[in-house]
């Protein structure tokens, strides 16, 4: 939530920085009174800067007080207030610099930058384009999947299909992912509730049938990792010259 602000100040640490990390935190407050905010003399700092010191959160509340600051008790919210005063000092020390940065202005710098060429084809294509929407829908019909208004969902489809039937294991073994059994009774089923209206109830046991899909591969995936950590710890090797069953 301090990204912003903490980069608006080029602080070295704007990406790493963790609030409830202390020494962090007392390390953000030294730096910003020594660096932006300069309220005290240097010789009145020391109290500050000796972050080590167990009665440091009382300099800070006290140093909190002397900035005249609003009355918060959170962490974060004097953290917050501390940064944006010390931003409001920034600008007003280089208010000429800053006064010319118009939001044209940052665009024109932008579109000076320096443009970095991907070796990623697929970063430079358009996806809105009219030959592209034509391919997706050619491939669609060749995979028989079912095109939806939304040439970019017809696409993540697709690539469900391609990633579950067309991979080299299910290319290897088609019988693992041909789906045999007789079809389930979907417009016989129970829903176990009126909607009132029936299409309604014909889509709600569709996703209540997707839903229960989902919950079995997550049960399977579990019973997995369940096998997984039993193969590490069930199967102790036996020492009996230790006297022992285990490592």
């Amino acid at each position: 939530m301090f990204k912003r602000k903490l980069t608006a100040l080029d602080y070295h640490a704007q990406n790493d920085f963790n609030i409830d990390d202390e020494r962090q935190f007392r390390s953000l407050i030294v730096w910003l009174e020594d660096q932006k905010i300069r309220h005290y003399k240097i010789e009145d700092r020391e109290s500050l800067r000796n972050i080590s010191s167990p009665d440091w959160l009382n300099h800070f509340t006290q140093y909190y007080s002397d900035l005249v600051a609003p009355d918060f008790k959170k962490r974060e919210e004097q953290l917050d207030w501390l940064l944006a005063f010390a931003i409001r000092l920034e600008y007003s020390d280089n208010a000429d610099k800053y006064k010319g940065q118009t939001s044209d202005n940052v665009k024109k710098n932008l579109s000076n930058a320096p443009k970095v060429v991907s070796e990623n084809p697929l970063d430079n294509l358009d996806f809105e384009a009219e030959e592209f929407k034509k391919g997706v829908r050619n491939l669609a019909q060749l995979l028989n999947v079912a095109q939806h208004p939304d040439h970019l969902i017809t696409l993540s489809a697709m690539s469900k299909v391609i990633t579950q039937r067309l991979s080299a294991e299910a290319l290897e073994n088609p019988d693992s992912v041909i789906i045999k059994g007789t079809p389930f009774p979907v417009q016989e089923a129970d829903l176990g509730f009126d909607t009132g209206d029936y299409v309604l109830n014909q889509a709600a046991k569709v996703l209540r049938l997707l839903h229960i899909h989902e919950l079995r591969d997550l049960q399977t995936k579990i019973n997995e990792c369940i096998v997984s950590v039993q193969a590490s710890t069930a199967n102790p090797k036996t020492d009996t010259r230790l006297g022992k069953v285990g490592f």
